[in-house]
């Protein structure tokens, strides 16, 4: 059956920006906003979404349902769904796109095959889609190539093999450096800052580390916004670095830096309400000001 009408489980910063691409594609994007928060309604309008009153609802018109939502989240709405599917007698093909370990994944699918839907593990990478920057699906698992009908308007489609776990592994490694770096980096600053060596550190790192510098004054102002979701992201690659038979020390002591930023004042800002002029130097004091003791 083509793919027509696809459910995103849910419209938050990646999942409204990939159904807004969708309906550029002539896709119809369908959700359902119950218990969302207004910020969440606001994207989901953004992105072209219709609303619909239940799950119940949802997948009865659905013919693909993708979840993109924080990693905690996955397995528990995967769930829902799987009820909702079992109440409405209709089963459409389920893809987990979110950031888990390939274990975590195979556990959604197996609650997914409960409910008598076909499963696709999904990893997702890049940005959210737009003009000028695609957005890659890795998918793999043997229904995968159902995801092809999302092919156009800044998505790309990666198929990894008939494997559940093969394409949520790729998305494990790639944000083990992307995020991991980025937790790396915001805890060298924040130990500097503790010594009392934050001017120097700073100077050192603009003259013989010029490209990371930039992208630390890029990106640890913002981590905040994120960090609370990305917590998760890190306990989840450190358990897929475990299975390998790879320290997953690296990014529990990642997901300790988030847990940090997810406490600092600024922490409750999103896209459209963060501070734009918040600088590298000021970020860092606050996150130090965070460290127990201080």
């Amino acid at each position: 059956m083509p793919v027509r009408t696809v459910a995103i489980m849910s419209p938050g910063d990646m999942g409204h920006a990939v159904g807004r691409a969708l309906g550029s594609n002539g896709l119809e994007v369908i959700t359902c906003l119950a218990g969302r928060s207004e910020h969440t309604r606001t994207l989901a309008g953004r992105g072209g979404f219709r609303d619909l009153p239940s799950l119940e609802a949802m997948v009865s018109e659905a013919d693909l349902v993708l979840s993109i939502l924080p990693p905690a989240a996955a397995p528990g709405i995967a769930r829902e769904v799987a009820a909702a599917m079992a109440s409405a007698g209709k089963a459409p093909p389920y893809a987990d796109c979110n950031a888990v370990s390939p274990d975590t994944t195979r556990k959604i699918g197996e609650e997914i095959a409960r409910a008598r839907a076909d499963f696709i593990d999904g990893g997702i990478i890049g940005p959210p889609p737009r003009p000028d920057a695609s957005t890659r699906f890795y998918v793999s698992g043997p229904r995968a190539d159902l995801m092809s009908a999302l092919e156009g308007s800044g998505i790309e489609v990666r198929p990894l093999g008939e494997e559940i776990g093969r394409a949520s592994g790729m998305k494990m490694c790639y944000a083990a450096l992307t995020k991991g770096t980025s937790a790396l980096q915001t805890a060298v600053l924040v130990a500097a800052e503790s010594l009392g060596l934050s001017k120097e550190i700073h100077a050192e790192f603009l003259s013989s580390q010029a490209p990371a510098y930039r992208q630390m004054q890029a990106r640890a102002p913002r981590l905040p916004l994120v960090a609370g979701r990305w917590i998760g992201e890190m306990e989840e690659i450190a358990a897929t670095f475990e299975a390998a038979g790879v320290t997953g020390k690296f990014h529990q002591g990642a997901a300790a830096i988030y847990t940090l930023l997810a406490g600092a004042p600024f922490a409750s800002e999103n896209r459209d309400t963060m501070d734009a002029g918040r600088t590298l130097e000021e970020s860092v004091r606050v996150y130090a000001s965070l460290l127990p003791g201080k």
